[in-house]
């Protein structure tokens, strides 16, 4: 059940982009997903996401673009119970939820900490692929629906830590992977 992807271009790894950074509490505008500027960003978060260790998604404000581009793989994550494999959207959106769950996130550009944040663990949401422009629309759960609903947060300028119900749902990370720069996993 993967998400048939068109062929990307090589991708270049970039450097993340860490809070308090302007660029990642900016709603992001929709992205021509034929443009191949959008096309090379895609691949490039692609290639970043694959270099850090435990890293499940990247988003573009991630990398320093305002614009509403992400990747998700959470194929090879413990938690994973659905996985569509490789994901790669431009301009996706929520058109459905269901069942809220709280558990804990941590991402690259809040390398400090993690937090306990309620999201849907049921959702469908519609987007566009890279290069083609085909709009695809994708139903999942658990954690994938978890992680998907992170990164089109980051492009609408949120944080997990925006998310969280208190100072008392923020942690102090205790186990730090290492990335190209040594961030941890988002």
């Amino acid at each position: 059940m993967t998400l048939e992807l068109p062929p990307l271009p090589p991708g270049r790894v970039r450097d993340v982009v860490r809070a308090p950074d302007p660029v990642l509490s900016r709603p992001g505008p929709d992205l021509d997903p034929t443009d191949p500027e959008t096309v090379q960003l895609c691949a490039d978060l692609v290639a970043t996401m694959r270099v850090s260790p435990g890293c499940v998604g990247l988003a573009a404000p991630q990398v320093g673009v305002t614009g509403k581009a992400f990747c998700v793989d959470v194929s090879a994550h413990p938690k994973t119970r659905t996985s569509h494999g490789l994901i790669v959207l431009v301009n996706a959106v929520v058109i459905e939820s269901s069942r809220n769950d709280k558990a804990r996130e941590g991402c690259m550009s809040v390398p400090d900490l993690t937090g306990d944040v309620k999201r849907a663990s049921r959702l469908t949401l519609r987007g566009r692929l890279p290069l083609t422009g085909e709009t695809v629309e994708l139903s999942t759960d658990a954690f994938e629906a978890r992680a998907l609903q992170h990164e089109i947060d980051h492009c609408d300028g949120y944080l997990f830590i925006d998310r969280v119900a208190g100072a008392h749902a923020l942690h102090a990370r205790k186990v730090y992977l290492a990335g190209p720069d040594g961030p941890p996993p988002d």
